[in-house]
């Protein structure tokens, strides 16, 4: 189901996972990565391709929502304020949000964009996990240090880290995890 007002994504209840980032970021490639689908959420060379909330309901017990993605887009400010105002809805909005993951590009540095949203996040006490995407892009040692870092500048204003995932839709690396980290909250949300 796809769609742009919130009081029309689905009625049943079921627990819903997030996943929202930066335009760019490889949120499509890796929600086709987690759900075996190749084009199950549309990838695109141009920023922006996602601009409704999507709903794809996993195996009838939980739903991924495909959310559109934050910060640069090739499309009008009067667009990128409709985009951000519905996000802001779904999140104040949807009581089956479980947790959001937010996608952050593993080979640069904390954007502040991304902190920003983080920080909103926890102000609004909706709990999330880092999803670190395109790890295939780095040595082993870059990885390493690349969540270092962001640790670091996390530690500043959080007083732990947060749960986080080293993904790369190319490899599958982190497919697992994340997949047994959702199953194990939906086990505890029964």
């Amino acid at each position: 189901m796809s769609n742009s007002d919130v009081s029309k994504c689905p009625t049943e209840g079921l627990p819903e996972y997030a996943f929202i980032g930066r335009s760019n970021v490889g949120k499509s490639s890796l929600i086709n990565m987690l759900t075996n689908h190749k084009g199950l959420a549309k990838t695109s060379g141009r920023p922006g391709k996602t601009q409704l909330i999507n709903h794809f309901k996993i195996n009838n017990q939980w739903f991924l929502v495909d959310l559109p993605g934050y910060g640069y887009a090739r499309v009008s400010k009067t667009t990128k304020r409709v985009f951000q105002k519905f996000i802001t809805q779904y999140f104040e909005k949807r009581k089956q949000l479980i947790c959001a993951f937010v996608l952050v590009d593993i080979r640069h540095e904390p954007q502040p964009i991304d902190l920003e949203f983080m920080q909103w996040l926890g102000e609004n006490a909706i709990p999330f996990a880092i999803v670190f995407t395109k790890a295939d892009k780095l040595k082993p040692q870059a990885i390493e240090r690349s969540v270092e870092v962001y640790q670091q500048v996390l530690l500043e204003t959080w007083e732990e880290m947060l749960p986080y995932f080293i993904t790369s839709a190319e490899s599958k690396l982190g497919k697992e995890e994340l997949l047994q980290y959702i199953e194990d909250i939906n086990t505890t949300v029964k």
